[in-house]
């Protein structure tokens, strides 16, 4: 996964360098300006490489808040902070009019800057997302269904339009990639709260305070850099339903929050002392053996009932072969309309080649090894040694270490190791970290020191 790019633009070169440098420190990109015309030049470079700006109010050859509406026009969906100080009421109900998602009053302290940068980003990581699911919707909403021709996944989808129609707690279990996400939707899409919002957060992909308040809400004050009242998604989900992936990932602490709001229909924002009422269907999702965890003391037993109210368990690829050769053509299709390209499909040995193949990765591994075909077939047909199955795998037994063929460092292995779990996770960070029995933010840390990035190994 790479880097986030931020654009930094502020004439203090000095304190530019500064900021820069905590930034490249939490493992950002960052790219500085010192002048609107600089700032302007490096955003027209590539607009939809940057991820954010950060935009100072007062520069030598223009105004900040221009940049900003400048900036906004180009690309709506820009999360953009503003940096002052000379700040005022005034200027920062103007800058949050423009379109400014936070305003910093300097002098601030570095934890308060990347608590911002992080807010911002994951809350355009969620709107991102929730667009990709509203297309989702829109395109299950046209069709009506899922074709399938697997006699395992009808069975799947006529439990997901039974319980759909109803209130109930839905939790779906599957390995990754079988896609949960898609039914998660089909229960929301089917059910009574279909025009009301669908929102989706993924647990595994948050440390557990930033989840505590993307779920919650906080209040003013809550924490550094809390400097307003922000709804959770449980209040921007009420009236429909929220998608809880990974659910199993969740902390102990906010697995009892999570229970109130089951029980109770209330949600407890962070720093708050009194509760708010919430009308939220959750549908949950997890490739966890949860009644395991249960009896581990991972996860707790009364929040397992509640969520097992009804379960829907989607078989892996392999499990629904029946349903191969239309997954293969639509992502073919799929990938020509991305590329250009116009490739026709897969040659009879090809599709033989993919019925054989275990697909470890199931449905999502299908669509990446496909795509990644269609952008090299030279011709009309994907041959089978355009598929590259299996690269993930190693020719060792399940189990085995080889030996290297000199002698390494522990550091050097340790690197080594990462690297290779993280090439076999395609650079899933929760699964990777899962695997190594550390913490995202220790994974993070060890990426960095190693100088690990996709595609390749230790630096």
């Amino acid at each position: 996964m790479e880097p986030n790019r931020l654009l930094l633009v502020d004439d203090d070169r000095v304190l530019a360098r500064t900021l820069a440098r905590s930034l490249a420190l939490a493992g950002y990109e960052v790219e500085t300006a010192s002048t609107a015309e600089a700032a302007r030049r490096a955003f027209h470079a590539d607009p939809e490489a940057l991820d954010l700006a950060l935009l100072d109010l007062r520069l030598p050859d223009g105004d900040g808040l221009e940049l900003l509406e400048e900036f906004r026009q180009a690309r709506p969906d820009l999360p953009c902070l503003v940096l002052t100080a000379y700040g005022s009421v005034q200027t920062a109900v103007e800058a949050m009019r423009r379109g400014a998602v936070d305003f910093l009053m300097k002098p601030f302290p570095r934890e308060k800057l990347l608590a911002s940068v992080e807010r911002a980003l994951e809350r355009r990581r969620l709107l991102d997302e929730n667009e990709r699911l509203r297309r989702q919707l829109r395109q299950t909403r046209k069709s009506g269904t899922i074709a399938t021709q697997s006699p395992a996944f009808a069975a799947v989808l006529e439990m997901v339009r039974r319980a759909a129609p109803t209130d109930a707690t839905v939790l779906i279990t599957g390995e990754t990639g079988v896609g949960k996400e898609r039914l998660a939707a089909l229960v929301h899409e089917w059910s009574r709260r279909r025009d009301a919002p669908f929102l989706t957060v993924n647990c595994a992909a948050l440390a557990e305070s930033l989840l505590d308040s993307q779920l919650f809400g906080h209040v003013r004050g809550a924490f550094t850099g809390a400097d307003e009242d922000r709804r959770g998604l449980f209040e921007e989900a009420d009236g429909g339903t929220l998608f809880l992936d990974e659910v199993g990932d969740v902390s102990p602490a906010l697995q009892a929050k999570l229970l109130r709001v089951l029980q109770e229909g209330e949600c407890l924002p962070v720093g708050a002392t009194r509760p708010r009422k919430v009308d939220v269907r959750i549908v949950a999702a997890t490739n966890r053996d949860l009644a395991a965890d249960v009896r581990a003391g991972r996860f707790r037993e009364d929040l397992y009932y509640r969520l097992h109210v009804f379960t829907v368990r989607v078989p892996p690829l392999r499990e629904r072969l029946e349903d191969l050769p239309a997954l293969v053509q639509a992502f073919v299709e799929e990938a020509n309309r991305k590329t250009g390209r116009a490739v026709r499909g897969l040659s009879a040995a090809a599709l033989e080649a993919c019925r054989a193949y275990p697909w470890p990765g199931n449905v999502r591994e299908l669509k990446n090894v496909v795509e990644r075909a269609v952008i090299l077939c030279p011709g009309e047909w994907i041959g089978p040694d355009l598929l590259a199955l299996g690269e993930a795998a190693g020719p060792t037994a399940e189990g085995e270490i080889r030996w290297p063929g000199r002698n390494l460092a522990l550091r050097e292995v340790e690197a080594a190791y990462i690297a290779e779990v993280l090439r076999r996770t395609r650079w899933g960070k929760s699964a990777a970290a899962r695997i190594l029995g550390i913490s995202r933010k220790t994974l993070d840390r060890k990426i960095r020191e190693y100088g690990l990035a996709p595609g390749e190994g230790p630096a």
